[in-house]
């Protein structure tokens, strides 16, 4: 491990020198090209550095244990030995994760896909739960919304919304929502006042650049047509609304929410290029069998991650055992508290295959 820190320290002050040479500093791309990688190394060498310290002043406090005569003394430097330790440990366990293969798709935008499951009408306003949940809690963190294709109910919930997160960090704190989401509580269309049980199903996928999932437009059928509303009355009197279908796959993407057909397809294909690019990396997940795959990272949709119980006040996350009585604070955005365990899981999951190796 400790070889490969002087490594990434080397690396880093080597960064410094290159940016520090006139000729690199008139070429913008480059500049930036650089000053990115060095912030991404940025946080581990500060931590080995912090390591070293700790290190020296333990191997003094250890050689003065050994010269000191006074009981006094020696009292206080074995006092000073032990939290020295217990500092060097916790620094070597946050060196460890640092060092942790970090996931390519982390710092990208994402593409929220939410689709009402079992429940009729109240899996609708269960998936406009969600809905807003997670653009308050982006709203929180200071990103970008934009919703890419809705399909609503007629009385406030959606059969399917589609839409977009960009902000730094979006897929790394996201990408542990996929999967089956589901609510316990009385409908507001319940007479009776029983309790009915309805899901959710939430898909979050990178979003992707054209360069990076190429698509042969051969293999798409694009079919346009007028947008409808509630009740399949005309939106507008144009063929703005966009259907692509991925002949080779059959997914298929509609969209019609903007007045432009270009804007529509734009969006279409963003959201298809998403859903290949996962489509791809699900497969690769799958043919890999010496590696475990992780619980908690693999956003299984088929997977039920989550109760929202409102008679109980109570939100269970099922991967890591994780109850919180804040029902109400967590569907306005407040999900930090789930995003940390589940990020903190599946470090823990990650360096245990890394330890067992």
């Amino acid at each position: 491990m400790f070889d490969k820190l002087e490594r990434i320290e080397a690396r880093y002050e080597e960064l410094s020198r290159l940016m520090a040479d006139p000729e690199v500093a008139t070429d913008h791309v480059k500049m930036a090209r650089l000053a990115q990688e060095q912030a991404e190394l940025e946080e581990t060498v500060r931590t080995y550095r912090r390591w070293r310290e700790i290190k020296e002043q333990l191997d003094e406090a250890r050689q003065m244990l050994e010269d000191e005569v006074d009981a006094d003394m020696v009292q206080l430097i074995k006092d000073e030995v032990r939290h020295l330790e217990e500092e060097l440990s916790e620094v070597e366990e946050q060196l460890r994760v640092l060092l942790l293969p970090r996931d390519p798709n982390d710092d990208r935008n994402v593409i929220v896909e939410i689709r009402a499951g079992a429940g009729g009408e109240e899996a609708g306003l269960f998936a406009a739960d969600l809905f807003r949940m997670y653009t308050r809690y982006a709203e929180k963190q200071g990103w970008k919304t934009e919703i890419l294709s809705a399909n609503e109910t007629g009385i406030g919930g959606f059969k399917e919304v589609i839409f977009g997160v960009k902000g730094k960090g979006a897929y790394s704190r996201l990408k542990y929502e996929s999967g089956v989401h589901r609510v316990q509580r009385v409908p507001v269309t319940e007479a009776s006042g029983r309790i009915h049980t309805s899901t959710a199903t939430v898909a979050v996928l990178p979003e992707m650049d054209e360069v990076e999932v190429e698509i042969d437009p051969k293999d798409l059928r694009i079919d346009v047509y007028r947008s409808t509303g509630h009740g399949g009355q005309s939106v507008n009197t144009t063929d703005s609304a966009v259907r692509i279908t991925h002949l080779p796959t059959g997914i298929v993407v509609t969209c019609q929410d903007e007045r432009s057909q270009l804007q529509n397809k734009l969006r279409a294909m963003a959201i298809l290029r998403a859903r290949l690019y996962d489509m791809e990396r699900r497969k690769q997940e799958e043919q890999i069998t010496t590696t475990r795959r992780l619980q908690v990272g693999s956003g299984d949709r088929s997977e039920k991650i989550r109760t929202y119980n409102f008679p109980q006040n109570r939100v269970t996350d099922h991967r890591i055992g994780l109850t919180s009585y804040r029902l109400e604070e967590i569907l306005d955005g407040e999900i930090d508290e789930f995003v940390e365990a589940l990020a903190a899981a599946d470090r823990a999951e990650r360096l245990q295959a890394v330890e067992t190796q």
